[in-house]
């Protein structure tokens, strides 16, 4: 893809799952990747991944709830490779399928403090850096869940049309000043989360392949080609946009 080699950048949630698909892409087309999470175990694997396949990446430990933390991952990756050109603002996590009655507010402060606030933090972060260097390209990940309703999701749900409204309210911002700022809206995607909620609530998870037109999970690497390609020159003129990643799913609506 166009602009990627030789650039540097940082993926949150790159231990596993759709995060390490993306750092593992970003690095086979030519760029040098933070690998960020709070999993130290699961970002030296991904590190491992790259190095093997002959790229280059770092491993810095990251809870995107801590603010000194996401601060921290912003300044080894100029410290490190000395620009920041990228940002896939990818860390979040799920919960337990029940009804809006059943859910409690640990639930709600626990995927507000991930989902929403641990993207405004890294943004908070990232853009002044990318400012000082003339420009850069963010995707943060939303999901289909930020483009519709789901049944007993609402927490989960509502996190993830905030990300839609933070990336859009960011890119009308930031977007005459050389900072692209899109949006990744995965469907449902065979990822560790996924598997977890297979074995909760099977039928759930079924349920919401069942009739779609593509009827099936989708694969890491398929999100993660799509959000390189947004981060790619290739991706130029795009900005403020959810981009659904779903087989199919948004088109019955």
């Amino acid at each position: 893809m166009k602009g990627i080699e030789g650039t540097a950048g940082l993926v949150t949630g790159a231990g596993s799952g759709i995060g390490r698909a993306t750092a593992k892409r970003f690095a086979a087309e030519g760029a040098q990747v933070v690998v960020a999470d709070v999993d130290e175990d699961g970002g030296h694997e991904t590190v491992e991944q790259i190095e093997d396949d002959g790229g280059d990446a770092t491993f810095v430990e990251t809870d995107v709830t801590d603010e000194s933390d996401v601060e921290q991952m912003v300044e080894e990756t100029v410290d490190t490779y000395g620009q920041l050109d990228f940002a896939h603002n990818n860390a979040g996590i799920g919960a337990e399928m029940v009804p809006l009655t059943e859910q409690t507010e640990d639930t709600w402060d626990s995927l507000y403090e991930i989902n929403l606030k641990g993207v405004w933090r890294c943004l908070k972060e990232e853009i002044p850096v990318m400012l000082e260097h003339g420009g850069g390209a963010i995707v943060n990940t939303s999901s289909v869940s930020g483009l519709g309703g789901d049944l007993n999701m609402t927490p989960y749900n509502s996190t993830k049309h905030g990300v839609v409204g933070l990336t859009r309210s960011a890119a009308l911002e930031f977007g005459g000043e050389g900072i692209r700022i899109n949006a990744v809206c995965p469907g449902v995607i065979e990822t560790p989360m996924v598997n977890e909620l297979l074995e909760t609530a099977p039928d759930d998870v079924e349920q919401m392949i069942i009739g779609r037109p593509m009827d099936r999970f989708g694969q890491p690497d398929e999100v993660a080609s799509a959000t390189v390609w947004l981060c790619s020159d290739d991706a130029s003129f795009i900005t403020g946009h959810p981009l659904a990643i779903d087989g199919g799913v948004t088109a019955l609506h």
